[in-house]
């Protein structure tokens, strides 16, 4: 009876032995779908949105430095709108027309003399007077 099952065992351990040889392993790669688990660098987008959506922190000096070195609505519509009409006005000297522009800080007359660009600018808080004079121009 003990040679039954010696022999009955070292039979199973050969068998298992040799199917041994026949398996082939290879390494498990983790590869993750969601990206708030790691996985695609390029999900990184998706990851800071998600982080700021769910951020109800308020800086309590962003008013500050905002009503500080800021402007407010108007005045960035003021500015972009003297900028458009000033450059309107350079922009018709290549017609032949000439104009002035005058605002609550300065006062600008272009002047177009057969070529001869003049460009007077008024301070109106200094009363300073800058001249610009470009020559060569056709118009």
């Amino acid at each position: 009876m003990k040679t039954t099952t010696v022999s009955r065992n070292l039979g199973l351990w050969l068998i298992g032995l040799g199917s041994c040889s026949l398996v082939q392993a290879t390494e498990l790669v983790y590869t993750p779908i969601n990206p708030s688990f790691g996985g695609n660098p390029l999900n990184g987008t998706w990851l800071l949105n998600n982080a700021q959506a769910q951020n109800d922190y308020d800086d309590p000096d962003l008013k500050n430095r905002t009503s500080v070195a800021g402007t407010s609505a108007l005045e960035r519509f003021t500015s972009q709108l003297q900028s458009r009409l000033l450059g309107q006005l350079l922009d018709n000297i290549s017609t032949g027309n000439t104009g002035s522009l005058s605002t609550d800080a300065f006062i600008v007359n272009v002047v177009d003399d057969s070529g001869a660009l003049t460009i007077e600018v008024t301070d109106r808080a200094t009363g300073e007077i800058s001249e610009i004079q470009v020559n060569g121009l056709a118009p």
